[in-house]
């Protein structure tokens, strides 16, 4: 099992929104989340604009959320990183893994994936049909990566320990879409290993990705960072809090009201009179008071 017991020798973490609306609630969560682990440990705080998916990129939007995050006070390090410009690095991604063995083109719809198959986590579980019958390549085709009889296990920071068989859980999965686009999994893998990501904190959504993520990382030969998942926002319906969702954006003229909210919500304890100074008092009393060992628990008991 991949131990991931905090280790903070030069930690490096980072926020990593999709441009497809402006900041809510639920987003702000794991941006505090993110900065406060990794400002706490004095480690570098990374923004990277998950934009890789551009049909669902709404134009303005990565603007609005980085102003957004300057607004709240949250000072990132490096320059910022948008996918969209970094093609490159995962097609090389991509033909490193052609070249071991592990893709496979594969032109079937939707509908036939779901008339074939069963049900998994997230969705249907592909059942191999282009794997077991190669197609000609000139045909229109998405690129799937192989997955084997390997059970990933790890510790997350939050949860405790998180194992899953990709193959019989998920099955091969897409990598580069039949309009060329690259997929989130392949990306994020890619991003984190090319910017030295040590240690990755973000929402419980993403929790049964990560290890589709660590079974890349193996096949690459990148290094594993350390993951801890926090609790998701939910609305009044028990759904979580998104654009589809109606999610509110953040007011600006309420930030500190909203960002104690955030900190409490991540099970810390802040005192009342921070509502009554100002964002930089916030900030230097939670990165003194940070205590992530509160989330676990605070997310054991929801």
């Amino acid at each position: 099992m991949i131990d991931s017991t905090l280790n903070v020798a030069q930690y490096c973490g980072r926020f990593a929104p999709s441009p497809t609306g402006p900041l809510h609630f639920g987003s702000l969560v794991a941006a505090v989340g993110s900065y406060l682990d990794a400002k706490h440990h004095r480690g570098k705080w990374l923004v990277r604009i998950e934009d890789i998916d551009t049909p669902r990129t709404l134009p303005g939007a990565a603007e609005t959320i980085l102003r957004t995050l300057e607004a709240l006070g949250m000072e990132w390090d490096e320059t910022v990183v948008y996918q969209s410009r970094r093609t490159h690095l995962y097609q090389e991604a991509l033909h490193e893994l052609a070249r071991q063995g592990f893709v496979y083109p594969c032109t079937c719809s939707r509908k036939e994936i779901a008339d074939s198959s069963i049900a998994g986590i997230g969705g249907p579980i592909y059942p191999g049909t282009c794997r077991r019958n190669p197609i000609a390549k000139d045909k229109a085709h998405a690129l799937r990566l192989c997955t084997n009889d390997e059970t990933i296990a790890f510790l997350d920071r939050a949860i405790g320990p998180y194992t899953q068989h990709p193959a019989r859980d998920v099955g091969d999965f897409v990598l580069r879409r039949a309009d060329g686009i690259y997929t989130y999994q392949l990306a994020v893998v890619v991003d984190d290993a090319e910017q030295r990501i040590t240690h990755i904190v973000r929402g419980a959504d993403l929790l049964d990705s990560t290890p589709r993520q660590i079974y890349l990382q193996h096949l690459l030969g990148y290094s594993i960072p350390q993951y801890m998942h926090l609790p998701v926002v939910t609305n009044a319906a028990g759904e979580k809090l998104s654009k589809q969702t109606n999610a509110a954006a953040i007011d600006l003229q309420q930030a500190l009201p909203q960002l104690v909210e955030a900190l409490r919500f991540l099970g810390q304890n802040p005192p009342p009179e921070l509502l009554q100074g100002k964002i930089a008092d916030f900030w230097l009393w939670s990165q003194q008071n940070w205590h992530a060992d509160w989330i676990a628990r605070d997310w054991i008991a929801r």
